[in-house]
């Protein structure tokens, strides 16, 4: 893919890295989505292929792919979510719809919360207080992807809601060519008292 405008040499610098802060399900949660893709699969046949657990994740702002990956950049993105403010808030996860382009099937809110966009928002004003440049939408879909490669695709349909309480945001550092987990490299915690 294509370089963030770093000045970084070509593939034979590194290994690909690709940057982006998400929101995180806890443990207790991951299953409950993945018995929930399950039985959405099951109902609706998309086929292609399920993500695993372990990589499920909400984007919030996408920072790029780098190789290699640039420590000043990642101490910047680092510094400019340790300057949001933002309350926690509960995340209804309630509906399942596609991407066409993308040919994903997702999980998401029929009405996502008012402080999740407040969280895009303001992690999206830090960065660039920080001279950190996104690569993210120019609309923010919030989505869990929970099946990759679908044959057929599905507009938004409500499902049995899973509740989500979102109380951090991370930084996740993932190397596509590993096929590893994600790594989380940095946690920020939401407001507790401002829900």
């Amino acid at each position: 893919m294509a370089q963030m405008g770093f000045g970084f040499d070509d593939a034979a610098s590194g290994e690909m890295h690709r940057l982006f802060f998400a929101l995180w399900p806890d443990e207790a949660l991951r299953p409950r989505i993945a018995q929930a893709a399950a039985s959405i699969v099951s109902e609706h046949a998309p086929g292609g292929r399920a993500l695993k657990p372990d990589k499920y994740h909400v984007t919030l702002q996408f920072l790029g792919d780098f190789r290699p990956l640039p420590p000043s950049l990642v101490d910047s993105a680092k510094a400019a979510a340790a300057a949001v403010r933002s309350p926690a808030f509960e995340l209804s996860l309630d509906q399942v719809g596609s991407f066409r382009g993308a040919n994903v099937w997702w999980l998401g809110s029929h009405r996502a919360p008012d402080a999740l966009r407040t969280l895009f928002d303001t992690l999206g004003r830090s960065l660039a207080q920080h001279r950190v440049p996104v690569k993210s939408a120019a609309s923010f879909v919030p989505h869990l992807t929970v099946q990759r490669d679908v044959r057929r695709h599905i507009p938004p349909t409500p499902v049995p809601a899973l509740a989500w309480p979102v109380r951090e945001f991370v930084l996740i550092d993932s190397q596509p060519g590993r096929g590893t987990p994600y790594e989380v490299i940095g946690r920020w915690p939401l407001s507790a008292g401002d829900q």
